[in-house]
């Protein structure tokens, strides 16, 4: 039996999925207490929704969800090892387990009190930070099951360019009616401003990519014509909003933001160079001038000079998150393999700054080692596990696909995380909210482009 997928029902579902898109980046990168709390009840209740008509018969999984069980897998069981740092176990386990956890939970408490404690040492913050990952997982599996088709597909791509693009123009306003600010948009750090626009960047620039014809052109007059063609059309106008994002990615002055940007579109147009057995010329040109033109023209009207010179500038004794970081590592070492407990890096960390610099850092400007802090070795591998996943499932959709919107779809999620991993080797990206949702939906978007049915790759 064919089920169609756009009229299973769950249209009002997926319309406020849409709207969450558009909204989690708007009250301050939802990095707030009050805003996290709705940007998890909404998931919670659209979740419960869906499970609600899918048990009455009412909405169907689809394939792309069966297909994609490796990484929900994964994803569970990141799911139920954050829950278990919360789990009290007796305290000989836990000193077997975790030493130094051990040793705190026994010197808060009083002597031959204690009987049983858990992984974590700040409870409060593992439960807030289980909540989003949960919300997170569930995002992420509704992303699954409700893109089934392409006209839900592109929309919701159009859905994150058109909050990019509404980031950008908020932001760049401001920055140039005040020339000396930065641009940061509705997000408290221009840095994580630079990360949502880049990831809101490789859609849009997945979607161009899907734009493109699919034949070769077998003579350079043909290429021009094509290329005429391609101007005239609505396409060159979500080139512009392109543009406007670049502008607002300049004028946010974020060093990392912007080299993670260029090198994870040089290196993704690499590759999907490489992999594709129908490159045409239009795409050549098309990476090319987002390139080129976009650093020349561009950056020569809004500052990429200064970002430049920042970077020129930055040096070691300038920076102290080097520091950070490498205090941080000495956390993990006393927590390396179950963790300190997600989200307990507030707490924690600044027992392990000998001169007070770690005071006054919340998180350790490395997702990497935060990480690896708070959720020891083994949480570290199980999220390395579902970002690797999934971007040889981009790789494979790359490789595979003929249909040109999967094409385009898998070219935006293999730079988008390509570009955040680049971006959270000196950032904290993956601790907002908005980021992190959003990381999500490429995450999906690699999965959903692999395994989306479409008969041109049937036939092929």
């Amino acid at each position: 039996m064919t089920v169609d997928y756009q009229s299973d029902g769950s249209r009002w579902i997926y319309a406020l999925y849409l709207i969450l898109i558009v909204w989690v980046p708007i009250p301050l990168g939802s990095n707030r207490a009050w805003s996290a709390a709705v940007l998890e009840v909404w998931i919670l209740l659209l979740s419960m929704a869906w499970l609600a008509g899918f048990t009455r018969g009412r909405y169907f999984c689809g394939p792309i969800l069966r297909d994609a069980w490796p990484v929900l897998l994964c994803a569970l069981a990141w799911l139920g090892y954050v829950w278990l740092q919360l789990l009290p176990m007796p305290i000989e386990i836990l000193s077997w387990l975790s030493p130094e956890a051990a040793r705190w939970h026994n010197a808060a408490a009083l002597p031959g009190m204690l009987a049983a404690a858990p992984l974590t040492l700040d409870r409060y913050a593992t439960l807030d930070a289980a909540c989003k990952s949960t919300a997170y997982v569930a995002f992420f599996t509704l992303s699954l099951v409700l893109l089934q088709n392409r006209d839900r597909i592109r929309i919701a791509t159009y859905a994150l360019i058109l909050s990019g693009v509404v980031q950008a123009l908020y932001g760049a306003f401001f920055s140039l009616q005040s020339p000396w600010a930065p641009a940061s948009g509705t997000f408290v750090n221009r840095n994580h401003y630079a990360a949502y626009l880049v990831m809101s960047l490789s859609v849009g620039i997945g979607v161009l990519i899907a734009s493109l014809s699919g034949a070769k052109n077998h003579s350079w007059g043909q290429f021009f014509r094509n290329l005429i063609r391609w101007i005239i059309t609505p396409k060159m106008g979500l080139r512009l909003l392109l543009v406007t994002m670049v502008i607002a990615l300049v004028l946010s002055r974020s060093r990392m933001g912007n080299s993670a940007f260029f090198i994870s579109l040089f290196v993704t147009g690499v590759i999907g160079l490489v992999l594709s057995r129908r490159a045409t010329k239009s795409m050549v040109v098309l990476i090319v001038s987002l390139i080129a033109i976009d650093v020349a023209i561009v950056g020569t009207y809004f500052g990429t000079q200064q970002v430049v010179e920042r970077i020129g500038e930055t040096t070691l004794q300038s920076e102290d998150r080097d520091e950070v970081a490498g205090y941080a590592l000495n956390m993990w070492k006393d927590y390396p393999v179950f963790g300190s407990g997600l989200g307990s890096f507030p707490v924690v960390f600044p027992r392990y700054s000998a001169d007070g610099t770690a005071a006054s850092y919340t998180h350790a400007h490395n997702d990497y080692v935060e990480f690896g802090a708070e959720a020891g070795l083994v949480g570290l591998s199980l999220l390395g596990l579902m970002v690797l996943m999934s971007f040889a499932a981009a790789l494979r959709a790359q490789y595979l696909r003929r249909d040109p919107v999967m094409r385009g779809v898998s070219f935006a999620a293999m730079m988008g995380i390509l570009a955040l991993m680049i971006h959270s080797s000196v950032d904290f990206n993956l601790q907002i909210p908005a980021n992190a949702l959003t990381f999500m939906l490429l995450l999906a978007f690699a999965w959903i482009s692999l395994f989306h049915a479409h008969a041109q790759d049937r036939a092929a």
